[in-house]
């Protein structure tokens, strides 16, 4: 008898012609509003999300509120001596639109740090990981575990108003947040710090300045942890890790769930894993010159080897921006400034003087210029942060700022369950025949 793995698999390679016919042939037929490409394509620039928080624009880059990066980097208040703002500033500008003032974000850096001691038993279960565990597995497993501490969810049911969720959902959001950079040091702690005694919170220092310091890194790695959380906090609602976390707070899911399922989202390797890909392919680089830097020569050879061998140049495109990620453009100032003699950045460097002229020639790529990731993963490992799979969990703590400021701002509006539509592929072949019978039909007519 045959197997039903067997049986299934004809049953893939008999559907497969279908779907790839309807993309081919009509990719650009309209169907009830949106086109094949697009229902089959994941979505793709669907206008179906409304969020104020965040704007992604094709050629400024992301908006914080209707206000560029450079903008958001320049008005922000920062601690004495620093070049990048207060994260607790950012959290207040993504809530409420304003530019905070020293004092309005100095309240909320001692918010935050009065709500940011874990319970005993978050500790416990992040230990009982066995050792190889995945720290994004660990991560999300963390914050669920919290998930009893939930405001929302006693409110909720002792019976409130619908309009009074945000007030509650607000509370979930400080005490997690101001708990997370705590959680994520642990983790490092735990999985590649072992025998090492473990550093503790300090109590007078900001949000990135405390992440440092727990990690144990040198100034400027405060700088580095707040420029990080602050360029990762919040692209659009569209993305697979800020839709995730929407999703399922339509539901009433509390904070706890949402950003968990947020952090599983972020966890994929074509979402939030990209930095690790840059930094492997620059090392495979780098090994292939014998250390050395390469001439211009040798490294358009190295790029058109990858380009012609299948692969994409990692840290390079994006899938709305058409010019270099202004994210990319501020972690490369960073770099120019206290890491410029490093080789990693030098090749970095040298990339970014030759890959886009190389993606234009080859013409096949949108937007040729590079994007965050190109620049995220060789500062983090320059401040010996070498670990590729932690750097998910940085990006989750910061992403997780924007998430939770969309979901309070859901609740507060009173945004409902989300609930999209499918359609079966018979169904969809059958629309895009009779859209392309209608105009002849009307043709006929005339």
């Amino acid at each position: 008898m045959e197997s039903l793995k067997d049986k299934l698999g004809k049953k893939i390679e008999e559907w497969r012609p279908r779907t790839k016919k309807l993309l081919a042939e009509y990719g650009d037929v309209v169907i009830d509003k949106v086109t094949v490409s697009q229902a089959l394509g994941g979505m793709r620039s669907i206008k179906s999300l409304v969020t104020d928080i965040s704007y992604l624009d094709p050629e400024e880059g992301i908006r914080f509120r209707g206000y560029t990066l450079p903008e958001v980097f320049k008005l922000l208040p920062k601690p004495k001596g620093k070049d990048t703002p207060y994260v607790e500033g950012l959290f207040h500008l993504l809530l409420t639109g304003d530019i905070p003032t020293e004092e309005e974000t100095l309240d909320l850096v001692n918010e935050f740090s009065k709500r940011r001691i874990l319970p005993r038993y978050v500790y416990e279960v992040i230990d009982a990981f066995p050792c190889c565990s995945h720290p994004m597995v660990i991560f999300s497993a963390a914050i669920m575990t919290m998930q009893r501490e939930s405001f929302f969810n006693k409110k909720y049911y002792a019976g409130i108003s619908k309009w009074d969720y945000w007030e509650s959902t607000y509370e979930d959001a400080l005490n997690l947040l101001a708990k997370l950079p705590e959680v994520g040091a642990y983790i490092y702690h735990k999985l590649y710090r072992e025998g090492q005694k473990r550093i503790q919170s300090n109590p007078n220092l900001d949000f990135g300045g405390n992440f440092a310091h727990m990690m144990g890194k040198q100034m400027p790695y405060d700088d580095v942890s707040r420029m990080y959380f602050i360029l990762h906090s919040d692209h659009e609602s569209g993305n697979v890790s800020a839709h995730t976390g929407h999703l399922v707070a339509s539901s009433l899911s509390d904070i706890y769930y949402s950003i968990s399922a947020m952090v599983n989202g972020l966890a994929g390797p074509l979402h939030g894993l990209a930095n690790q890909e840059v930094l492997r392919w620059l090392q495979a680089l780098k090994e292939s010159m014998g250390g050395d830097l390469p001439s211009e020569a040798e490294l358009k050879q190295f790029v058109w080897q990858t380009l012609n061998s299948g692969q994409v140049v990692p840290g390079y495109g994006h899938a709305v921006l058409r010019k270099t990620d202004p994210r990319y453009t501020l972690q490369r100032e960073f770099s120019l400034k206290h890491m410029k003699d490093d080789v990693l950045f030098q090749y970095v460097d040298m990339l970014y003087k030759v890959v886009p002229d190389i993606l234009r020639e080859q013409g096949k790529a949108k937007n040729p210029w590079p994007n965050v990731d190109a620049q995220s993963g060789i500062i983090q490992w320059y401040y010996g942060v070498q670990e590729y799979d932690f750097y998910t969990v940085l990006f989750g703590i910061g992403r997780s700022l924007g998430v939770c400021a969309n979901i309070i701002w859901d609740r507060a509006l009173g945004y409902p369950l989300e609930r999209p539509k499918s359609i079966t592929t018979a169904m969809l072949e059958d629309m895009v025949k009779k859209a392309i019978e209608k105009p002849k039909e009307e043709k006929k007519a005339e």
